[in-house]
């Protein structure tokens, strides 16, 4: 029994140091500017841009293959955010500010196809075949791949319900700057 536990053990520690040599000697540098990119986005990892994961989405901003508008979750601030770092040209009114939405299943017409959970990147939609699917919303980033996807129209997105945890103090409006008084004449004294 000792020698078992012996050999398990050398061989776990041989193992785990070829695994750090490795580690180290074939370690891929990401360039600044795609961490950078990468560290501005919302980290939800949705696949709504197209891309595989925030990651990919900042690796296609810093070559240029896409452009400042691509993450739908970031909404207005995020592509003035990156348009700004990248040096591009934004027209903020082609980028819409959206309520966050999350999936929600109608039992009454869910065939338990199977193809929404299929679909969805973030595994919130779960399910079996031929049963009805439910969504988990703190997991459903509101992509709307399984809304596309499902052939009776059972999912629907709605908006976040506002709740202590989900609400956020509202952006101001931007309003015109009120036009500073005039200056009263002073008269003069000595007239």
């Amino acid at each position: 029994m000792l020698y078992a536990i012996l050999s398990l053990s050398l061989l776990g520690v041989a193992l785990g140091l070829i695994l750090g040599v490795a580690a180290r000697s074939f370690r891929v540098e990401a360039s600044g500017i795609e961490a950078e990119l990468e560290a501005m986005m919302p980290g939800t990892n949705c696949g709504q841009c197209g891309y595989p994961g925030c990651a990919g989405a900042a690796a296609a901003l810093a070559k240029g293959e896409a452009g400042a508008t691509c993450c739908p979750p970031g909404g207005k601030a995020l592509a003035e955010a990156l348009a700004a770092r990248l040096g591009l040209s934004l027209d903020a009114a082609a980028v819409a500010d959206e309520l966050p939405v999350v999936a929600g299943v109608r039992e009454d017409i869910c065939i338990g196809c199977t193809k929404c959970f299929k679909a969805c990147p973030t595994d919130a939609v779960i399910g079996a075949v031929k049963q009805i699917h439910a969504v988990i919303r703190e997991a459903c980033t509101g992509c709307a791949k399984c809304e596309h996807i499902c052939p009776t129209g059972a999912i629907t997105l709605t908006p976040v319900p506002v709740t202590l945890q989900t609400w956020v103090w509202p952006k101001p409006a931007l309003e015109a700057a009120p036009a500073a008084p005039a200056a009263p004449a002073l008269a003069s004294a000595n007239a």
